[in-house]
């Protein structure tokens, strides 16, 4: 008899319901195979409260407790992983069980336009816009099994099986186009998904100093909004309520995930855009970068931050439920001169790896450092303030690095999708992480962590030296290392600062 999970991965670690009591489950046939490491993972769980290697792809926390509450999800879905066992695993396959599970308020209407959604973690969110009419997922009809009629002409499907290539598939030119209007004018995100928690009460300030490596004494008061990626939310949620038990921090955690939208205005057009519909003044000077205000949309009070995951000058707007629809359409409305445009998570992906921005559980892991991952300017190292992992960082510092992430660029169009070998004068030292390709800089580019063959420190003089070659599905491709993002490496764009050229 064997069981089979709900994305064919097992189930480990601290149940986030009940401390102390750890699952070791799961193994959809698997388990003669995975029992022996992931035993000495789990000991080690047990023992210390963390694994040493990465073991979050199997980590209970990675579902979202209203999925794991919900019998026809994981029926659904349990179902569909048994069935796809032996199935090749594309790069943009999504799963067509257990869907529509968590929609914001935005679904239907970018549905009508087009949408093609991804699934992450129960909730629809957008992966691109097809421009021949709506593709909507249907209800799971099992493969046919269980006497359960299949869908016919089930447009969704027939897009995902056009997928099936590890080619650049074949709406490569629509996401292109997607990417290239947000770089040359304005595009409007969704982002809904994300979680978003608040954290309030007496102990609020000494529990986000303890929890966070950045210094939030900026701006001192005894609340915090978080708005974290929705793929990591449930992980994050466990992870801080774990720590403010242990610690004793006096204060509350609320989620408010699903009682907010989100939407995110990016591009050279976006002040322009948005200085027609918010009450209040985009300028450098009244509202800088990483700043965020409570403001009115269109008549609707939502709370806007200066902030981009994709590089440009724009702003996010976290709106509160029934808002949404008015806020977004008033936004299309004043962007239609500015050639605004519906953009998806497939070109998030690739504005994204141009400027060298982390995604969780790609370029960052458990088993990363911030310091690793080129992130010490996140961490209030020259604060005396202690923090969760300060010590680490601390003697990893004085050590020296012994790996770290590094961007590369190949010049020929071939795409790659991660896990690609990664040499130096044709000694393997790591492997990609993510790729994606770039389309403002025309190259495919990935990111990977890499050591020095002869256990030093990887300097930058170690990375400017010598070739590094990028490995291919058994074809090698030169690749260029870079120590800076391989677009607008001095970061002006997000400033608003665009050359007249």
């Amino acid at each position: 008899d064997k069981s089979f999970t709900a994305d064919h991965k097992p189930l480990m670690g601290e149940a986030p319901e009940v401390r102390g009591f750890f699952l070791g489950c799961g193994f959809n046939s698997a388990g003669m195979m995975l029992g022996g490491g992931c035993g000495k993972e789990l000991a080690h769980w047990i023992i210390h409260g963390r694994p040493e290697k990465d073991m979050y792809g199997y980590d209970i926390r990675r579902f979202h407790h209203s999925l794991t509450n919900n019998n026809r999800w994981i029926r659904e879905r349990s179902h569909e992983s048994y069935a796809k066992n032996y199935s090749v695993v594309f790069p943009f396959d999504e799963p067509l069980a257990g869907r529509k599970m968590r929609k914001d308020p935005f679904h239907q209407l970018l549905q009508e336009q087009g949408c093609v959604f991804q699934e992450r973690h129960g909730w629809e969110r957008p992966g691109w816009f097809h421009k021949e009419g709506p593709a909507p997922v249907l209800d799971y009809d099992y493969y046919g099994a269980y006497g359960i009629p299949t869908h016919s002409d089930y447009k969704y499907n027939q897009l995902l099986g056009k997928e099936y290539t590890f080619d650049f598939p074949p709406h490569h030119d629509t996401i292109r186009d997607e990417c290239m209007t947000c770089r040359k004018a304005v595009a409007v995100f969704n982002m809904s998904y994300f979680g978003k928690f608040y954290l309030t009460g007496p102990d609020a300030k000494k529990a986000a100093d303890w929890l966070f490596t950045a210094d939030v004494n900026k701006a001192p008061g005894d609340a915090y909004y978080m708005a974290v990626g929705g793929g990591v939310a449930q992980h994050n949620w466990s992870h801080i309520r774990t720590v403010l038990q242990d610690k004793g921090f006096i204060c509350t955690l609320t989620d408010h995930s699903e009682d907010m939208g989100m939407i995110s205005i990016q591009g050279p057009k976006s002040r322009d855009l948005l200085q027609e519909v918010l009450d209040t003044d985009l300028s450098n000077e009244a509202f800088p970068f990483s700043t965020h205000k409570i403001v009115t949309a269109a008549g609707h009070k939502v709370r806007a931050m200066r902030l981009s995951f994709v590089g440009e000058l724009g702003w996010e707007l976290h709106i509160p439920k029934d808002s949404c629809l008015p806020v977004y359409r008033a936004v299309i409305d004043a962007g239609a001169k500015h050639g605004v445009r519906n953009a998806g998570y497939r070109a998030i992906d690739s504005l994204s790896i141009e400027k060298g921005y982390r995604h969780w559980h790609a370029d960052l892991r458990p088993d990363d450092t911030p310091l690793e991952a080129g992130l010490a300017f996140t961490c209030k190292m020259k604060t005396s303030i202690p923090f969760l992992g300060r010590k680490a960082l601390e003697s990893q510092k004085a050590e020296g690095l012994r790996r770290r992430i590094v961007c590369f660029t190949i010049d020929e169009k071939v795409p790659m999708f991660g896990l690609e070998a990664i040499f130096h004068n044709g000694v393997p030292v790591g492997h990609l992480r993510r790729a994606e390709f770039g389309f403002a800089i025309n190259k495919t580019i990935g990111y990977g962590y890499i050591r020095n063959p002869d256990g030093g420190v990887v300097s930058p003089d170690f990375i400017r030296s010598g070739e590094f070659t990028l490995e291919r599905m058994g074809v090698v491709y030169k690749a260029k290392a870079h120590l800076k993002s391989p677009f607008d490496p001095e970061n002006k764009r997000v400033k608003g600062i665009y050359s007249t050229d």
